[in-house]
Parts: C-alpha cells; sequence; structure tokens
C-alpha cells in the first residue's frame, strides 16, 4: 500500500511540477513537446493547472517549482533524448526484421535510462513535496486517497463478455 501512494505522489509532483512550468511560460517561448505515450484525457497542462489550483499554491511555491524544474532540465533532458533514440531504434524492428538478440541488448539499455530517470524524478518531486506546507501535504494525501479509491473501483469491475456471434 505504500508503495502505491509513493507512486501516486511520484506521478502527482511530476504533474504538479508541469503546471508549475506551464504557468510560468510566456507567450515568447516555444511551448513544451508533445507528452508521448501517455493519453492524459483532459491533457496533461489542464490536469496539472487544476491539482496548482487544488493546492492553492502561493507564487513563492510556484518560483520554487520553477527553479528546481529549471536546475533539473540540463539532468533531465539527455535522458529523456537517449530513451527517445532507443525507442525510434526499436521502431526499425518493428517495421522491418525482427533481431531478438538486438532488441533485448537495446531494452536493457531503455531498462538502464528508465532507472536514472525514476531515480532523478523521484529526487526532484522529493523537492517538490518538501515546499508544499503541512496543510497541502494534507491535501496532497487525500487527493491521492481518493484517486487511489476511484481506481481501486475500476480495476474491479468486471470485464464484459465479448459479443455472442
Amino acid at each position: 500500500m505504500k508503495s502505491i501512494r509513493f507512486r501516486f505522489l511520484a506521478a502527482f509532483l511530476a504533474v504538479l511540477l508541469g503546471s508549475v512550468v506551464a504557468k510560468s511560460q510566456t507567450a515568447e517561448e516555444a511551448p513544451p513537446p508533445p507528452m508521448h505515450r501517455h493519453g492524459m484525457g483532459m491533457g496533461m497542462e489542464g490536469h496539472m493547472h487544476y491539482l496548482a489550483a487544488k493546492l492553492n499554491l502561493t507564487d513563492d511555491q510556484k518560483t520554487q517549482m520553477k527553479a528546481i524544474q529549471e536546475k533539473e532540465q540540463p539532468t533531465m533532458k539527455p535522458l529523456h533524448q537517449q530513451e527517445h533514440q532507443i525507442d525510434m531504434q526499436l521502431r526499425q524492428y518493428v517495421e522491418g526484421n525482427f533481431d531478438q538478440a538486438k532488441v533485448a541488448a537495446l531494452a536493457a539499455q531503455k531498462a538502464q535510462i528508465q532507472a536514472a530517470i525514476t531515480v532523478q524524478q523521484t529526487r526532484i518531486h522529493n523537492e517538490l513535496y518538501q515546499l508544499l506546507t503541512a496543510d497541502q501535504k494534507t491535501q496532497l494525501k487525500q487527493m491521492e486517497a481518493n484517486h487511489e479509491a476511484r481506481m481501486q473501483r475500476h480495476m474491479s469491475k468486471e470485464v464484459p463478455a465479448p459479443p455472442e456471434q
């Protein structure tokens, strides 16, 4: 249970960080690159604004969170670029001839990069979490508990049988 709560906290803080960054950008700056592989429903930016508003972050908190993101960007960007390059290499084995040994080697490289990303993101999320007030932390935990309850209800629903033909 603690592991699930930590994952939700990490996911929330990632979303919160993105919200702060998105909100702090001016019109002159380029928009952030699109998120890949993850359907985010109302969109990552909308979700982040929602969470930032729910926690009622102060301008100082937003500024500090933006500073953390800017400080960490030089570390995270190369990791994401490496992961993307491996994804592009893997695509050739989907579209062309499959070579299990080469795919396995690329998968191992990707796993190492993903592990490094997870470590960095968790450290960053911890820094962001430390910026929250006690009330905001309590509210975040309640939001996580509500989300977990919704996920449990969703996961416990029975999968409908395929239609008869």
